[in-house]
């Protein structure tokens, strides 16, 4: 099926005389006739639903759908993007390992690499894709267990390239984890790419409303953790568990299955089912909803663009765009989501007059959004971070993180026009 139907139809199908629409399980617990058969789920003999934090009937038809949309075999949700992001490297690393991670990431990813899993022991290596691959290659040691990046980042909108750096990855036997949320699967498959891991903040683009925070991890099952001499976690007993092998019980789902019963098990970062329901409802129109943001936010962006008090607009959409020819190579007919980023003239001073001024768009710790919306992530997102760090993760002082979302595109454009006059 297309994208466009599986957002209605995969993962949920009605019975006989079944709701039509996915209902919600609101239940943390189900039941069973017999001991065994409960034993038989916690010694991962059989696979069912017994307890919500490591699955449910609602938030698992959303998981299959996901995992459809991404070509995936499998996918769990988590409470937050931040959550999925965590979950996907603590299945696979731990302390005395090191992470590869495109240094143009997200401000909390940034901080959750540099800061917190330095804390856990987890030693993280950034690199800038400019870089050539003899150059990243020094960076990626004997304990080296991923590379990580975003595939449009937050809020550089740098396009990252995909089959480039999981050819990379593959050379030296370790997965690519890919963040996929600006993209979305409508306007990119990472696995098509030769991405291994792919995460969502589903927060964003696939709930669009801004109802419901929310992530998930999703697993391509194309790598061979097996034959990879780095990750003997997968391929030994595993005592928890009473000498389960992952890769010998469960084949290519063995990493979603590990991070499902392992870290979701032990951390706990689980989404609830009423939160998979909206999730549900957001997906259903995101094929619809991804193509009008991208629509609306090139045709701001080359309004903006020659504005008087703006220094540069920076959108993979626009032709003058160093990451045009990626962006035309990544996402699908050339659409590049609906966020773009602004560095105006004036600086830090500059940016927060703009942000104060507009009325229609909503100043707010929030993207991807059917409502435009804009934020200055120097003194929000990325407050946290030193001027060397914004610098690294390609936030300049100015700049202004806009998502366009679904409103008439002059009404947006009247409205930003207004709030430069003022800046």
């Amino acid at each position: 099926m297309k994208d466009e139907s599986l957002c209605l139809h995969a993962g949920y199908t009605p019975e006989n005389a079944g709701p039509r629409v996915m209902p919600i399980v609101q239940s943390t617990t189900f039941r069973y006739d017999t001991t065994k058969d409960i034993a038989d789920l916690f010694d991962l003999k059989t696979a069912n639903y017994f307890y919500t934090r490591l699955g449910n009937p609602t938030c698992g038809h959303v998981e299959e759908k996901i995992a459809a949309l991404e070509g995936g075999v499998g996918a769990m949700l988590t409470s937050s993007g931040q959550a999925a992001t965590l979950t996907s490297v603590l299945t696979i690393a731990k302390a005395g390992d090191r992470i590869l991670c495109s240094a143009s990431v997200y401000g909390g990813t940034f901080n959750l690499m540099a800061v917190t899993f330095k804390r856990m022991g987890i030693e993280v290596d950034f690199f800038e894709q400019s870089e050539s691959d003899e150059e990243i290659a020094k960076r990626i040691y004997p304990n080296t267990k991923a590379i990580f990046g975003e595939t449009i980042a937050n809020p550089a909108l740098t396009v990252f390239d995909i089959s480039r750096f999981a050819a990379l990855a593959h050379k030296h036997e370790i997965p690519l984890i890919i963040d996929n949320t600006f993209a979305t699967p409508i306007l990119c498959k990472p696995f098509d790419f030769g991405a291994d891991i792919v995460v969502h903040s589903t927060t964003k683009f696939l709930d669009g409303h801004a109802v419901q925070v929310g992530g998930v991890v999703v697993d391509s099952g194309k790598f061979d953790w097996a034959k990879s001499s780095k990750f003997p976690e997968f391929t030994t007993p595993d005592d928890s568990y009473h000498g389960l092998i992952y890769t010998q019980a469960f084949g290519n789902q063995a990493f979603i299955v590990k991070a499902r019963v392992q870290i979701m098990r032990d951390l706990g970062c689980c989404q609830t089912a009423q939160g998979a329901f909206y999730l549900n409802l957001g997906i259903e129109t995101l094929p619809l909803r991804i193509r009008q943001h991208s629509h609306n936010a090139l045709i701001v962006a080359k309004h903006l663009k020659n504005h008087p008090k703006i220094e540069k607009v920076i959108y993979p959409g626009l032709e003058d765009d160093p990451y045009y020819k990626l962006g035309q190579k990544y996402l699908k007919d050339g659409l590049c989501s609906g966020v773009l980023s602004l560095v105006l003239k004036g600086g830090r001073d500059a940016g927060a007059r703009f942000i104060d001024n507009v009325q229609l768009a909503s100043p707010e710790v929030h993207v991807a959004d059917i409502r435009t919306c804009l934020l200055h992530p120097a003194t929000s997102t990325h407050r946290q971070l030193t001027d060397a760090q914004l610098e690294e993760c390609g936030v300049l002082p100015g700049l202004v993180r806009l998502s366009v979302g679904l409103e008439d595109v002059n009404d947006v454009i009247a409205d930003l026009d207004r709030a430069l006059d003022k800046v």
